[in-house]
């Protein structure tokens, strides 16, 4: 079932999600279950698999380096079949333009339409590791409108090198992402409002944000995206402090801003246990206000962990 469809016979009732990164290659996949096992009571209509893109490795070749591409958590279509056909329960895998051919995606949504997985997550990805700004990896797309734009396209049987009539066409759900505090790469919140509304306007059907930790902010973005014209459901991505470094590491990475009040309790906390708890109370004070503010969906970002997730579900949902 679409995400959209979800949200619809909820009938206004908040539903829950969760996001998830699949095991490192070499691992099992039962790690990954024993993080969603304890999620499940919760119904969830839908859980979202992350995709990673290439990163170089250097292989010392008798003294010289020898430069490779690898990915080090591959098989995002393969768990979500593996997730949809042991829970019962819909996946939505990332696509990314970075590290991806026109022809590698065109690829993958084809393997997705023949898994029976209707929802996908179209995202521009960020930059390699080695790289200041993203660059398009050649053959692919540079933006993610265009992105969203290919699967329209397949959606209506034109594939990138011929138009295929069939009486059952793939027929995706697109999700895209917002940015409440604006894309780091953004000059400005209203220009990447813009950029939001072109990718609505390629066909995208809802909306995720990046996680935020100041309600305010998405409330007003939601309100900028309406005066924008953006209709489609935006929903709000949660994710809980767990360590005191996400202090430093989270406004440097994603360019977002912390509360101070909740800076102020996590630099109180002795250890980082105290600060898993800090987040766990913070997120719980987010969801409730969300939740009565009658957003779709609350969507937690649970970074391969569940206790967290799962203490806070249970004060929520």
């Amino acid at each position: 079932m679409k995400i959209t469809e979800h949200i619809a016979q909820a009938q206004g009732e908040t539903l829950f999600s969760f996001e998830v990164i699949p095991p490192v290659k070499g691992k099992s996949i039962q790690e990954l279950y024993d993080n969603i096992d304890p999620l499940m009571e919760f119904n969830p209509p839908f859980i979202d698999v992350t995709t990673s893109r290439e990163e170089y490795v250097y292989i010392d070749r008798n003294g010289l380096l020898d430069k490779k591409k690898t990915r080090m958590r591959p098989g995002t279509v393969g768990i979500c079949a593996s997730i949809q056909h042991k829970y019962q329960v819909d996946t939505v895998p990332h696509l990314l333009c970075g590290g991806f051919t026109k022809e590698e995606t065109e690829y993958v949504l084809v393997d997705c339409h023949y898994l029976g997985i209707e929802n996908v997550m179209a995202l521009r990805g960020d930059a390699m590791k080695e790289e200041k700004y993203f660059k398009p990896t050649e053959g692919g797309h540079a933006y993610a409108k265009e992105l969203v734009a290919q699967i329209r396209d397949l959606c209506g049987g034109k594939y990138l090198h011929e138009t295929i009539t069939a009486a059952d066409a793939a027929n995706f759900c697109i999700g895209v992402a917002g940015y409440p505090e604006k894309h780091l790469e953004a000059p400005s919140l209203q220009s990447d409002l813009k950029r939001l509304k072109e990718k609505v306007d390629a066909g995208a059907d809802y909306v995720v944000t990046q996680m935020f930790f100041d309600n305010a902010k998405f409330f007003e973005f939601v309100e900028a995206a309406k005066d924008m014209g953006i209709t489609i459901p935006i929903i709000p991505g949660i994710k809980p402090i767990a360590v005191k470094r996400h202090l430093q590491l989270l406004p440097q990475v994603f360019r977002i801003d912390i509360p101070q009040d909740l800076i102020d309790a996590v630099e109180d906390c002795a250890n980082n246990k105290a600060v898993r708890q800090v987040g766990i109370e913070w997120a719980i004070q987010q969801s409730k206000e969300l939740k009565d503010a009658g957003v779709p969906v609350l969507h937690y970002y649970s970074m391969g962990k569940s206790d967290n997730i799962k203490a806070i579900a249970g004060e929520v949902f």
